[in-house]
């Protein structure tokens, strides 16, 4: 469905916000996306054959949000959209945060960690969006920190309000913690973990994990051409054999994933 964008905020040099029109109605076909999912999202005027894969970091007023890192070129003809552009978005694709939690955390009393770096802070935001009925701490990491208030507030705007506490950290040094958010996790605070970020990361958070014996759900990334399941171009590794990423993730139980190959 081709969607109207209506702005495009730069928030840094790396990160840009994207929100467009997106009506839920029945008849219509606009489905009200969920925390974890994404879509695949291409400019009307494009000059490449596919669209991204982009998680959705909003959901609300009939309009969806993406945060996303300008990679390639792909991004950067999203980066280049102006208000009133059109953009084809396919999706809501994917599984969600709320298929793995409701069994991770019966009676358990403590909160929920949700770790992300950069834009993939984005499905942890739309999941804080959503207002669940759990305890949440973030941990959000960044190589430096913010130029601004506007651009803290931009990126970290749906936490504010719903998360019990906000841990930063930054790799110099400038904002929170000095390093990477793995070193100051402390895993066994939590009753499960939510992580998306680079893949590194993750091998880090799911180790600790591991060690606490605390469940974790990690949001894949792999590049994708159709998003649906069909080509086989998104497989990871997994113990039950190769899985798409699009199809049967982005979300996946941590024990699961092969990370190390």
């Amino acid at each position: 469905m081709y969607c109207e964008l209506i702005d495009n905020i730069s928030i840094n040099n790396e990160i840009f916000r994207l929100d467009f029109v997106w009506p839920v109605q029945a008849q219509t076909g606009f489905t009200a996306p969920k925390a974890g999912q994404f879509f695949m999202v291409k400019p009307k005027r494009s000059a490449v054959f596919l669209g991204r894969p982009i998680s959705v970091a909003l959901w609300k007023s009939s309009a969806v949000t993406f945060l996303i890192a300008r990679r390639g070129r792909g991004t950067l003809e999203l980066a280049d959209m102006r208000p009133g552009e059109e953009a084809e978005l396919i999706g809501p694709l994917g599984n969600a945060w709320g298929d793995f939690l409701p069994k991770f955390t019966r009676d358990s009393g403590k909160p929920i960690a949700l770790i992300g770096g950069g834009a993939g802070l984005a499905p942890l935001l739309a999941f804080l969006g959503e207002g669940p009925p759990y305890r949440l701490v973030l941990h959000a990491g960044f190589r430096t920190g913010f130029a601004s208030t506007e651009e803290k507030n931009v990126l970290l705007e749906p936490a504010f309000p719903v998360a019990e506490k906000i841990i930063i950290a930054t790799e110099d040094g400038t904002e929170g913690h000095r390093g990477l958010i793995p070193d100051f996790l402390e895993t066994e605070q939590y009753a499960a973990v939510c992580a998306c970020g680079p893949e590194p990361m993750l091998k880090a958070v799911v180790a600790k994990c591991k060690i606490a014996n605390v469940p974790c759900i990690v949001s894949m990334e792999r590049r994708m051409a159709c998003g649906v399941g069909s080509c086989l171009g998104c497989t990871i590794k997994t113990t039950g054999g190769n899985r798409r990423c699009c199809a049967d993730g982005p979300l996946f139980n941590a024990e699961e994933v092969i990370l190390d190959e």
